[in-house]
């Protein structure tokens, strides 16, 4: 087995590749920082920071103008996507917590987002399968919870366009994919890692971004 290089990314190393990406702009700092503050027993489901300029080239790169965001917490991930969209471009965004979701509208307001984001209150699978059935989204970023990832991308790839690109967050989980006895989440990681990599409408690649980061493209 070839591992290639065998770089630790250690704080030192972490901070410098942070100061060689585009920064996070001032909102999208507060965001973060009002996120930890609030919900300090949640906020390890926020995206981490080097997440978002990511996402906002991928949606840049594939001249994304329909965005789902299936997991929204406290708005991080979808702010950045919505700054990269065209003025016209749309941001439907999917989750069950008026509570936490407060604070990504009062971010994207600021932002000067808002009309961009359309912000769905309801089950994901309620709000993907009322979508239009053809192929038309262009980029979607799943990060909700771990045992619908499967049923989630089964929604999402009949209605990606050709060329369309699914980020898929945590598929790495800690590390917990490695564990035969894995159980709860890590399990279904596992189950949806699998189920991935062998679905043939789709080029998937799993890389080490964070903790763990699919991407799979729409052939």
């Amino acid at each position: 087995m070839t591992k290639g290089n065998e770089t630790k990314i250690t704080d030192e190393l972490y901070a410098y590749m942070l100061a060689h990406n585009p920064p996070l702009d001032p909102v999208q700092r507060e965001l973060v920082e009002t996120t930890y503050a609030r919900f300090p027993d949640h906020a390890g489901m926020v995206s981490a920071e080097e997440q978002a300029p990511l996402l906002a080239f991928l949606v840049r790169l594939v001249g994304a103008r329909h965005v789902v965001e299936v997991g929204t917490f406290t708005g991080f991930s979808a702010l950045a996507m919505a700054r990269a969209l065209p003025a016209d471009g749309t941001l439907i965004a999917c989750d069950i917590s008026e509570e936490w979701t407060a604070y990504g509208r009062e971010a994207w307001a600021k932002a000067g987002v808002a009309d961009r984001i359309d912000l769905r209150i309801a089950p994901a699978l309620d709000t993907l399968r009322a979508m239009e059935p053809e192929p038309h989204i262009d980029f979607a970023y799943l990060d909700a919870d771990k045992g619908g990832y499967i049923a989630y991308w089964e929604e999402l790839v009949p209605r990606m366009r050709q060329g369309g690109l699914i980020a898929v967050d945590n598929v790495l989980f800690h590390g917990g994919v490695t564990d035969p006895e894995a159980t709860g989440s890590a399990a279904a990681i596992k189950e949806f890692n699998d189920h991935a990599a062998v679905d043939a409408r789709m080029d998937t690649v799993l890389l080490t971004v964070a903790d763990g980061l699919t991407l799979a493209r729409k052939k």
